[in-house]
């Protein structure tokens, strides 16, 4: 019972990115950040509309990015 419960959460948090190009800006602006620096990356993701929870997530907070 408690495998069971734990699979499916597992199923869920496995969720597939749908959003390929806001996916393709995250992945550019982070690999940016050794050579351009934090501020850049995410003037660079407000620029592309990125959404700010989005652009936090990701610069700041780089384990809670998702993947795939």
């Amino acid at each position: 019972m408690i495998e069971d419960v734990q699979v499916r959460q597992t199923v869920k948090a496995r969720v597939v990115r749908t959003d390929l190009r806001t996916r393709d800006l995250v992945n550019q602006a982070v690999a940016s950040i050794p050579t351009l620096g934090m501020q850049r990356a995410a003037e660079f993701l407000a620029a592309m509309n990125v959404p700010a929870e989005i652009a936090v997530r990701t610069l700041v907070y780089p384990h809670r990015r998702r993947r795939g």
